[in-house]
């Protein structure tokens, strides 16, 4: 028995993204810095990402085309929505949680330095 799709990975991600510019933006943290995040992660351009939202992908695709997935993501670790994100299993889950603990992160206030992990 195959265990079921969580909803979230198909979520388009064109659906969330708005929602980590909020997040951000409350935090008086400008919409470039998520993008810049985003695109450190994942390995798109500006051009690649905004194409990807065009399309209306999901999660699972939009993790699955990701260019290059920066090797420093696993150093991301931490709790997100009460889940350690260095232990979850599932590698699409632990992907969209590590996205979703540097846009915490930025809300946070944290240095652009640090949550990219260098």
């Amino acid at each position: 028995m195959t265990m079921p799709t969580h909803r979230i990975f198909t979520m388009p991600f064109a659906r969330v993204y708005p929602l980590y510019v909020q997040k951000a933006e409350r935090k008086q943290r400008p919409k470039e810095e998520v993008d810049r995040i985003i695109c450190w992660l994942t390995g798109y351009t500006p051009e690649q990402l905004q194409r990807q939202m065009e399309r209306g992908c999901d999660f699972e695709t939009f993790f699955a085309e990701a260019p290059a997935l920066h090797p420093n993501g696993a150093l991301i670790k931490g709790v997100v929505c009460g889940v350690r994100v260095e232990t979850i299993a599932d590698p699409l889950m632990r992907k969209i949680r590590q996205l979703d603990k540097l846009i915490d992160e930025l809300a946070q206030g944290r240095a652009m330095e640090k949550i990219l992990r260098r």
